[in-house]
């Protein structure tokens, strides 16, 4: 079987939804095929934490600028659809116990305004601190709030541990209803003639340099001339039928939903990050159980940073979200994702330190849920959208652990690239050609390689 399309998307997860949305329901583009092996949506796209922030590291303030205009797009589809997907603006919460690292928070602070994320705004100070509002995110600070009084913490923030000596309160952040808002893109685009097709992407031909078609598992060949890699974790693989290696690769995460029926965790929190390396709390028989096996010697040692959590569901809801990235060995994407039994239990001690509520699950966990996605990724941690070697060939992807967050800038600037418009200036960030830049090279090899959480 042979048809022809006027571009072809492999991968309908969020970055293919955005393509497709931004490609057809924005900018016209007829005779679009979407090709999607599962059900859209749900390979890595719903295994998202669901949260958005426009708090990102340099050198330079393409990210910044690039997620400005990611929540700019996100508010207008919350706008334009009554916010059918729950968007709010609660924020992120970035806390410490360890009073040296006080001057991390300020620096933070301090980078993210001159980065272009909104002033920082330092309490006790001139001004009062404006608490989060719960719901929606119209008319709500940007910007940062640095905390410097415990006791202007526990006000605020009476679920935290009273060890807490700062915190950092990134405004322009927060989450919201990931399925919804792809299933929303994905709607619109089908509406304005994008079809979706069940199958997987075996092989694509390219002739003298240029894309000609794409063979899918179902038998058919698509003639085209367009094709946009948005395969997500198999970004790689799908280079690799252009003959192109792609420079990403994959790490593990997983997350944790637990069913809080002692209501032990707070309801309508930011999302709520511990900057501090950690020992975890466990008892002396626990340590002296582990130390005994090389399998567990290392819940012992010092652990990274970073664990974080946040509440799930309105303010009846039981649900807690926890994630916390503790090996980040690079892995080859396999499915269903291989889980860890003891990761719940491990997620949770460390965030206690942050939310000691939760110490009344310690060795009883509640019913919950464990699932898990790849985040693949460069060197850097920055995306690939633009035009491949192949002439007619396009990525969209390596959008690591802030697919959601950056799906609208992305789909929007790669449909930007398709049809021929004038490119925003942080567009060049995000090309693959930035590695053939020998100052570019330069860069990377000092580059501290950060902005995740």
């Amino acid at each position: 079987m042979s048809e022809t399309a006027h571009l072809v998307i492999c991968g309908a997860g969020i970055a293919g939804v955005s393509a497709a949305y931004h490609l057809a329901a924005r900018r016209g583009v007829k005779n679009i095929v979407l090709i999607e092996e599962r059900a859209p949506l749900t390979l890595t796209s719903d295994k998202s934490t669901e949260c958005y922030r426009n708090w990102w590291p340099g050198p330079g303030n393409a990210m910044v600028r690039f997620m400005n205009r990611s929540i700019d797009i996100l508010e207008e589809l919350a706008r334009e659809s009554d916010n059918a997907f729950q968007l709010n603006r609660r924020g992120y919460v970035y806390a410490t116990a360890d009073p040296a690292r006080i001057d991390d928070l300020k620096r933070a602070g301090q980078e993210a305004a001159e980065l272009g994320a909104g002033e920082m705004r330092v309490h006790p100070g001139p001004g009062a601190y404006r608490p989060l509002a719960a719901e929606g995110f119209e008319h709500q600070p940007v910007g940062s709030d640095l905390l410097l009084d415990p006791a202007l913490i526990q006000t605020h923030f009476p679920y935290l541990s009273p060890k807490i000596v700062a915190l950092i309160h990134a405004r322009r952040c927060g989450y919201f209803s990931a399925q919804t808002y792809g299933m929303y893109m994905l709607e619109r685009a089908r509406e304005c003639g994008v079809r979706l097709v069940n199958a997987r992407v075996e092989k694509i031909d390219t002739y003298g340099g240029r894309v000609g078609a794409v063979h899918l598992s179902n038998g058919s060949k698509i003639e085209t001339e367009l094709v946009v890699n948005a395969g997500g974790p198999f970004i790689g693989e799908i280079g690799k039928m252009m003959d192109l290696d792609l420079p990403v690769y994959s790490e593990l995460h997983t997350k944790v939903i637990l069913r809080d029926d002692l209501r032990v965790t707070p309801r309508n929190t930011p999302l709520l990050i511990f900057i501090d390396p950690q020992y975890l709390p466990w008892s002396d028989e626990e340590c002296e159980l582990f130390v005994q096996d090389t399998e567990t010697r290392w819940l012992l040692r010092e652990l990274p940073p970073g664990v974080h959590g946040r509440s799930e569901g309105g303010a009846s809801s039981p649900y807690f979200l926890m994630q916390w990235t503790i090996h980040l060995d690079p892995v080859t994407p396999q499915f269903p994702i291989p889980l860890d039994p003891q990761f719940p239990e491990i997620a949770l001690r460390a965030l206690s330190t942050l939310l000691p509520g939760l110490e009344r699950y310690f060795g009883r966990l509640p019913s919950l849920v464990m699932d898990g996605g790849y985040y693949t990724k460069t060197r850097e941690n920055r995306p690939l959208v633009g035009p491949l070697p192949v002439q007619g060939a396009y990525i969209i992807g390596a959008l690591s652990g802030f697919g959601m967050m950056a799906s609208a800038a992305a789909g929007d600037l790669l449909a930007a690239h398709i049809v021929g418009e004038k490119l925003p200036d942080y567009a060049p960030a995000f090309l693959l050609s930035r590695y053939d830049d020998p100052a570019y090279q330069k860069l990377l090899a000092s580059w501290d390689q950060s902005g995740q959480i």
